[in-house]
């Protein structure tokens, strides 16, 4: 029974995260503090630090990307850029590589720093930002006059609840999410598609897709060009879909383990009642990648054949190096954010977008502020950044399980995730692995994606291709700019450091998929007459069209 003071800490953290974003004031506090303690008690190098003699302009780095056109070089734009970015160097550099200061304490201290030179950029000011200036000479004005429009209009469209100005263009079911097929199950966590044949004749194993709940599935289903899913089934694969529940207040116990029954193995079941005695290629993405890895584990401690391989598309197993979302993993941050989900029941999807703005605020923040709303300009919506903006909320249990037990503790890497009671080891995975790592990617970084090749002795091809962790997946064919690297590894053979494998791989110009593709075809049997829509016959008939009914919840 929960004690009457434990309600009170709960919503008074709750309280100070619609405060802090989210943080946790004490981890800040920690951090800090650490710092200062340090840089304090070291006087010789603290005055070393503070006096140090101008940066060389041969030695200085790139200009801040957002100060970097010509129009800021001449005085006094030029001389407000020099000042912002000696500040900032300064300053980072009395932050860093302070002796004693914790790692992570040092990490968090630079990152807050930079939150703050961010917003306190020239770029951001109207009468400093030479690129504002111009437009407002040459428009009269007529910017600032579009810019407080786009402001009031974005102002209305948050407190209604409204997705952005545009996304409305980007409708699952019209615009996107429109391969064919039909829902042939539903429980309360999922809705799994069954996407109709495009070929007389399929392979034979069927493609399993899990995607990452963080989002809406349809990300690999966007429109037609660019949808992953529509260029498996119309190269002969049986392709069948996780569409997860968008939870609420009431889904908040749902943990880990529910999503891996209610998730993969009821979709797997239901798979071998459409699809009797065939193995299935299993493709899971970002977070649906980690929990299918966990599955896969899980298949083969328990001896079961039921996958043919298994794929990890920008997916994380080992959380050592996580990238910079570790700054908001440690046990105060933790313990505070399980606090301020306890008290709503999730974390909301606008509470995680302003963690990943966070880590990139510069981009994604100001730099649209300063273009929406000071030069009066909409970037043109596209689906990519449609389905960005249709998020989706983390049951409290869930949230606080991954980042716990994956985030802090690394318990999946480590060989004591438990699963069914017992714990889980990668290293028992025992079919062909397909790996893709991104290379600009923020979230899942590629380096963290390829520590799998430590975890799991098996035939595995590793791509790194062009773009970042959503951009990289859609890299249809004949989309401009691609490119990616593989190396294959098979069982027993030597590991290959990161560093050792952009040596010896050879970059491929354009798409990943056809590459994958057959791979799939590679790891599959004869091509065979396809499948029925679900199974009537045994308790599966199709209930709906895809893209189902959860992926409109908002």
């Amino acid at each position: 029974m929960t004690q009457p003071h434990n309600e009170l800490d709960r919503t008074l953290h709750a309280a100070w995260g619609r405060l802090t974003g989210g943080m946790s004031p004490a981890a800040l506090l920690l951090a800090w503090s650490d710092w200062a303690f340090h840089f304090a008690t070291q006087p010789g190098r603290s005055t070393g630090a503070v006096l140090q003699p101008p940066v060389p302009a041969a030695q200085q780095p790139p200009h801040d990307p957002r100060l970097g056109a010509d129009d800021w070089a001449p005085w006094p734009f030029g001389m407000y850029r020099e000042a912002f970015e000696t500040t900032g160097h300064r300053l980072l550099g009395l932050l860093r590589g302070v002796p004693g200061v914790d790692r992570h304490h040092e990490q968090l201290a630079s990152f807050t720093a930079r939150q703050w030179l961010e917003m306190m950029s020239p770029a951001n000011i109207a009468a400093t930002n030479p690129q504002v200036l111009q437009r407002t000479s040459a428009t009269g004005g007529a910017n600032l006059l579009a810019g407080t429009a786009n402001w009031l209009e974005d102002l209305g469209r948050g407190a209604l609840g409204q997705p952005p100005a545009g996304a409305e263009a980007f409708r699952p079911g019209h615009e996107v999410a429109v391969t064919p097929g039909k829902v042939i199950l539903r429980n309360e966590l999922i809705e799994l598609i069954q996407y109709e044949p495009a070929t007389p004749t399929v392979h034979a194993e069927p493609v399993l897709v899990v995607s990452a709940w963080i989002m809406k599935y349809y990300v690999l289903d966007l429109s037609p060009h660019n949808s992953l899913i529509r260029y498996l089934v119309e190269r002969g694969h049986t392709v069948f879909a996780i569409s997860w529940k968008n939870p609420d207040a009431s889904d908040a116990q749902l943990g880990m383990a529910d999503y891996l029954q209610l998730g993969v193995h009821a979709s797997l079941n239901a798979i071998e009642v459409v699809r009797p005695g065939r193995r299935v290629h299993a493709v899971g993405y970002c977070l649906g990648g980690t929990l299918m890895a966990i599955a896969a584990a899980a298949l083969a401690r328990d001896r079961s054949d039921r996958l043919a391989s298994l794929t990890l598309l920008a997916a994380q197993t080992d959380f050592t190096e996580p990238g910079e979302i570790g700054l908001f993993i440690d046990e105060s941050q933790l313990a505070f954010l399980e606090d301020v989900m306890s008290v709503q029941g999730f974390l909301s999807s606008t509470q995680m977008a302003a963690a990943f703005q966070a880590l990139r605020a510069g981009e994604l923040l100001w730099g649209a502020m300063v273009r929406n709303y000071l030069l009066g300009e909409r970037a043109p919506m596209t689906d990519l950044m449609a389905w960005n903006a249709d998020g989706t909320r983390m049951p409290y249990r869930m949230h606080a399980d991954y980042l716990r037990s994956l985030f802090l503790e690394n318990s999946l890497a480590e060989g004591h995730y438990v699963v069914g009671g017992k714990p889980v080891s990668l290293n028992d995975i025992d079919v062909p692995v397909f790996l893709l790592g991104t290379s600009t990617d923020h979230v899942a970084p590629w380096r963290s994606v390829y520590k799998f090749n430590l975890l799991c002795d098996v035939d595995a091809s590793f791509v790194l291709t062009s773009g970042g962790h959503n951009a990289g997946i859609l890299s249809e064919p004949g989309h401009a700019h691609r490119s990616h690297r593989v190396l294959h590894r098979r069982r027993n053979g030597a590991y290959v450091p990161p560093d050792e494998f952009l040596r010896v791989s050879k970059e491929v110009e354009g798409s990943w998929w056809p590459g994958f593709q057959q791979w799939l075809v590679s790891h599959s049997g004869p091509r065979r007459r396809p499948p029925g829509m679900g199974a009537p016959q045994h308790g599966l008939p199709p209930l709906c069209d895809a893209p189902g009914t959860y992926v409109a919840a908002r």
